[in-house]
């Protein structure tokens, strides 16, 4: 009887069994059981994962996996990336989804690369041959003349493979209709096109552009700027906003983790505000702020800025200054901001230059480099500015 003291609870075994994915048996009369899929226990995540997208896989596709290899409850991406563009897709996950439309906002950089001599039915790869022409004495300084001609704030038409809608119905499902519809231009800005190597029919360069361009259409702009028609063949995102390539994870990574490993990728729920002013509010006043009441405070007027409880990791939401007040923008609620609050550390932003298992900081020291680069306000100081530390 000694023996039987020393076994665990039954409550004990169970508990790490609660976590676990259970598979459903169902049964129907007048039909054999049948076992179904595995259901998925979910929890409360929060946080932002970079996720390095695979070819052949769609935004939500891969939103999804990642969404159930992290158990997550709510999850959310900021900008659809093609099934066949590969490379950065920030994935939200909880509070942080609140913030995702920041993300969509965001400038975007990509690594293309550009087949000249032949066009298609989609502007890229996967469409049929339209035409083949002879690339001729086309070298890097004529090609840096074409792109300067789509550098700047330029006109562009959506393609008809598109996910745009018409009437209800996306442009592509007209296209794989054979149908071509009338497309308003959109106004959209290439900051800068860098010619990175090629040579003959087959380059390829980097493009840093405003949201809602297409790559393939500027592929195609140059083409013809060249006389020879163009393609996209290729096509990696490699930054949005802020946000970069060298710490994104695959899903084979992601998978092959133990789940504490997972919940360690993430990044905190303010990644995607980071850059923004940063203000710190007392007990009091951060209380009420999150119950959405504006705070009269010495400040000058700001657009956008990220506030706050006297917590170091007590993320409250968004906000703007005007006249003299602190506004709510986008608010997290009470039971987020303590879920943030008991939460594990998770990965500090300011990693975005170097990979964790060769940075010498501490997670603590990393934190102060972040706050350092911010704007940290006290509402105790009637004379507070919203300035720099750098």
């Amino acid at each position: 009887m000694d023996d039987l003291a020393d076994l665990p609870s039954a409550a004990s075994l169970a508990a790490p069994l609660a976590s676990m994915a259970r598979p459903h048996l169902s049964i129907q009369p007048g039909r054999p059981a049948r076992i179904s899929a595995p259901r998925v226990v979910r929890r409360a995540v929060h946080g932002v994962l970079l996720l390095d997208k695979p070819l052949g896989l769609s935004s939500n596709d891969a939103l999804q996996k990642a969404k159930r290899l992290l158990r997550a409850e709510k999850a959310g991406h900021t900008g659809t990336l093609d099934p066949l563009a590969s490379g950065l897709l920030p994935l939200c996950f909880g509070a942080a989804t609140k913030f995702s439309q920041i993300g969509l906002e965001a400038d975007k950089s990509y690594r293309a690369t550009l087949r000249l001599g032949i066009t298609t039915t989609t502007a890229d790869a996967e469409g049929e041959v339209l035409q083949r022409r002879a690339v001729v004495d086309v070298d890097r300084v004529r090609l840096q003349a074409a792109c300067a001609r789509y550098t700047g704030e330029i006109e562009q038409v959506p393609p008809m493979h598109s996910a745009l809608k018409r009437d209800g119905r996306p442009l592509y499902e007209y296209a794989r209709a054979g149908l071509e519809v009338e497309r308003e231009a959109r106004r959209v800005t290439i900051h800068r096109i860098d010619i990175v190597a090629g040579q003959d029919d087959c380059w390829t360069f980097d493009v840093r552009c405003s949201k809602g361009t297409y790559i393939r259409t500027l592929a195609e702009d140059i083409g013809a700027a060249l006389g020879c028609g163009a393609h996209l063949s290729a096509l990696r995102r490699t930054g949005s906003g802020a946000l970069t390539l060298e710490l994104a994870i695959t899903l084979e990574q992601l998978a092959a983790m133990s789940e504490l490993e997972r919940d360690a990728t993430l990044m905190a729920t303010d990644a995607l505000v980071a850059d923004w002013p940063l203000v710190r509010l007392g007990d009091d006043d951060a209380g009420r702020f999150l119950s959405g009441v504006r705070r009269r405070l010495a400040l000058p007027d700001a657009p956008h800025v990220r506030v706050y409880g006297p917590q170091p990791k007590a993320f409250l939401g968004s906000g703007h200054v005007c006249g003299g007040e602190l506004i709510p923008t986008r608010l997290l609620s009470p039971l987020e901001v303590e879920g943030l609050l008991e939460a594990a550390p998770v990965r500090p932003l300011a990693l975005a230059q170097t990979p964790p298992q060769t940075h010498s900081q501490t997670a603590a020291q990393r934190q102060q480099d972040i706050d350092k680069q911010s704007v940290d306000v006290s509402l105790n100081d009637p004379n507070a500015k919203i300035e720099s530390n750098t």
